[in-house]
Parts: structure tokens; sequence; C-alpha cells
């Protein structure tokens, strides 16, 4: 019996040593619990014959930082969570591979990109309790006395859209936007999860988070006692991407999960897991719920090299305004 055992135990740890796994750096909310991540493991599994292994790192912006830090060493086989704001960056790395997936996106923009490959997108916004006199700018915002919570654009994708958001809209007369807004950031998290834990809690009037977070509470919660600010100088947008590692030892196999990413199996999943817009609509449409959700009069995003050459000087502007 003792030699059964053994062989038993062999010939299962020789199935499990030829199972190729593959294996994907994302930020933390994605393979939470209550992330898409659970479920897009399993339905890529039933097709791959691999074994999917997401690894949360922090949030979005923190991905890059890691990357840059393991270089080709790197056990990634995919990034997922990189956005427009970071693709240029990320390329300079020379760590991605191009990509071959065709598909007929469904955003905003155009989209064009051999390397990285959309796979949700959304707008950024304050989400407030739905009783709540809301602001209706970030000039507005400065006026009042109300509290808000952020992230750290040096770890967090939303943070840093933050700082895009008000360049775009504001230019050169950023620095002061922020001088006028450093009375009411309440605190800033490293990343969204904190952020929106603290708001949950009642820390905070306002959050830094998305026009879809509404959402959530509404579906998830039946709660619809969360809304967003809709801003009059419009709303920054970001698409959040997936790329190949150029030293993938499974390259074939992060292929493949890149064109299952733009499949109705893994986009239906986005809506009410994460939150967010899918880069494709899946075949029954969003769900109810979607409809209620703010649209912004005004969509502003800043070009992937543009936003890469104005990160300094924006973090810079950021900076000096919070620390005074």
């Amino acid at each position: 019996m003792k030699y059964l055992a053994i062989g038993t135990a062999l010939l299962a740890g020789a199935a499990a040593a030829e199972t190729p796994v593959l294996t994907i750096y994302t930020y933390d909310s994605f393979v939470s619990d209550w992330g898409p991540g659970p479920a897009i493991e399993k339905a890529f599994e039933e097709t791959c014959g691999c074994d999917l292994q997401f690894v949360g790192a922090g949030d979005g912006a923190a991905l890059l930082a890691r990357l840059r830090l393991e270089g080709a060493r790197s056990d990634a086989d995919i990034v997922l969570g990189l956005d427009t704001n970071l693709t240029a960056a990320a390329k300079e790395t020379g760590l991605f591979a191009p990509h071959a997936v065709d598909a007929s996106f469904d955003l905003p923009i155009e989209w064009s990109d051999d390397t990285f490959v959309p796979y949700d997108w959304g707008y950024f916004a304050f989400v407030h309790n739905a009783d709540l006199n809301a602001p209706v700018s970030f000039k507005d915002l400065a006026q009042s006395d109300l509290k808000v919570v952020i992230q750290d654009p040096r770890s967090s994708t939303p943070g840093l859209g933050l700082l895009m958001w008000v360049k775009a809209a504001y230019g050169d007369e950023a620095p002061g936007i922020w001088d006028s807004l450093s009375d009411n950031v309440l605190t800033v998290t490293k990343g969204w999860s904190e952020a929106y834990g603290l708001f949950l809690e009642g820390e905070a009037d306002m959050v830094l988070s998305y026009t879809t977070s509404p959402a959530y509470h509404l579906i998830a919660e039946e709660d619809p006692s969360k809304a967003a600010a809709a801003f009059e100088e419009g709303h920054y947008l970001q698409v959040e991407v997936a790329a190949k590692l150029a030293a993938s030892d499974q390259s074939d196999l992060a292929d493949q999960f890149l064109a299952f990413m733009v499949t109705d199996a893994f986009q239906s999943v986005i809506p009410t897991t994460n939150w967010m817009y899918p880069a494709v609509t899946p075949e029954g449409g969003l769900p109810e719920g979607f409809d209620t959700l703010v649209q912004p009069g005004k969509a502003l995003l800043l070009s992937a090299e543009d936003a890469a050459n104005l990160r300094d000087e924006a973090l810079t502007e950021w900076l000096g305004a919070l620390s005074n």
C-alpha cells in the first residue's frame, strides 16, 4: 500500500509538472473574491489546459514599477492593469512584445496599439452619498468645505488619472487648481481599495473613483444611495490594458489569453465584477442599472505620449500644493 501511495503521488506530481502555468500580474482589486479574477481564471482554465495564476501587485501604477525592478527576470507572462497614462513609459522599457489580437472595440476612442490590448474603460469621478449637495467642478469643490480621499499617483492609476484630469482641463492653470484643492484633501492612499474603504466608513465626503462605481451599490447591494458628481470641465477617460512580456516562457499561452480577453466569456464578467465598461460590449448588452450612470458632457484624454511627457510636471505641481 505504501508503494501504491508513493506511485500515485509521483504520477500526480508529474501531471502537475506538465501543466503549463500562465502568470499574470494585476492590481489587487482584480484578484479579490469580488473582483473579476476568480471567474476569469475558471473560464480560461476550461479552455487552455493550463494553470492560470493571478498575482496581485498593489494598484495599477505599482505594476509598472515592479516590472521595471524585475526586468526580463520577471515571473510575469502578462501584465493586466496599466492604462494609457502609462503605456508610453511601459513601451520604453522594452519589456513588452507585440500582440496579434483583432477585435471590434467599443471604446470612446479609436484603438490601434500593437502592444497593449484594452479590456475595459471608464471615466474618473468623485463618488459621494446621493443626498450630498455635490460640487459641479474642481473650482466648486475647492470653494467648499467638503473633504475628499484621493490616491497617490506614484502607485495608483486613478491617482495618476486625477493629475491628468486636472492637467487636461486646466493646462497651465493646474498648479493654482491644486493649491486651491489642497485643503479639501483629507488623505492620500496608496491604492483605490483603501481610499474607497475610507469613504464607505464615513471618513470623507467624496472619494476619487469612477462614474460606474454607483452601479456596484445599485446592482450588487440594491442600494441607490451613491452617486458620481458630474463636473462641468468634463471627465478624464481611462482605458485599461494588458500586454505580453517579451521574456515570457509561455508566449503561445499568453497570446491565447489576450485573444480570450476580448471574447464574451471575459467581457461579460467585467461590468458586474470590475464595475467598468467592457472594451467589447457583451452579447447581452450592459446590465440594468448602467443606464442610470452619469454620462460626461465632455470626455478628456491626453495621448499616451503627452501623458508621459507631462507626468513629472504634473506630479511636481501636485506634490508642491499638498506639501504646503
